[in-house]
């Protein structure tokens, strides 16, 4: 295929993809958001506030 034909082809599916929109599950996607949103705060959980900053918690811990 030519560059002609590969960015017609390009061009075509980018359109498609711009204007098709296909229906969405809105409550598929709810549960999917707040089972996220309970594993993320779950993970939280177990992570201590200094991990956030490494090496720097340590040092500033040492009164520097």
């Amino acid at each position: 295929m030519g560059r002609g034909r590969a960015k017609a082809k390009q061009t075509k599916v980018a359109r498609e993809l711009k204007y098709f929109s296909p229906d969405t599950d809105l409550n598929a996607l709810e549960r999917e958001l707040r089972s996220k949103a309970h594993d993320a705060a779950n993970d939280a959980d177990d992570v201590r506030d200094d991990d956030d900053y490494g090496d720097y918690a340590d040092w500033a811990s040492h009164g520097h």
